[in-house]
């Protein structure tokens, strides 16, 4: 597990007179086959989501509408990225915990994933996250 991994990607983003298309590519733009696509949206003011690790999940993370800010923890250091382009989106690999919060109102929030879902190959709780990276507790992004 390395920061260094996590990875802004550009989309290809097309603006002319009659709008915009933006195309997001396996292999051109997602470094992993895409088994799961999944979307977020109509989240609660103050609510946040994600908040777990993925054992062997990639996942590539973009707002298509609205703003909102991913926190993504190796355990020790957390990094903040604001989403607030569909042109473009954040690759996250496996075992970063990831939160997500401070969605706008018209926030929806696209992932791409290259597993299907599985619950039992998540960290659902902090204390379980720093134990499998034996890790000493600290306090987890976002304080709660």
């Amino acid at each position: 597990m390395d920061f260094n991994e996590i990875r802004w990607i550009e989309f290809q983003d097309i603006i002319d007179e009659r709008g915009r298309l933006t195309a997001i590519e396996e292999s051109a733009h997602v470094p992993f086959d895409i088994k799961r696509i999944f979307y977020v949206h109509q989240v609660k003011p103050g609510t946040n989501r994600g908040g777990h690790a993925h054992m062997d999940t990639d996942q590539l993370i973009t707002a298509v509408n609205g703003t909102l800010k991913i926190d993504v923890s190796d355990g020790k250091v957390t990094q903040t990225y604001v989403l607030d382009s569909p042109a473009r989106g954040v690759y996250v690999p496996r075992m970063f915990w990831i939160r997500l919060y401070a969605f706008s109102d018209s926030a929806v929030c696209l992932v791409l994933a290259s597993t299907r879902y599985d619950m039992k190959k998540s960290y659902r709780t902090w204390n379980d996250y720093l134990d499998a990276r034996q890790l000493p507790f600290i306090d987890p992004p976002g304080g709660a």
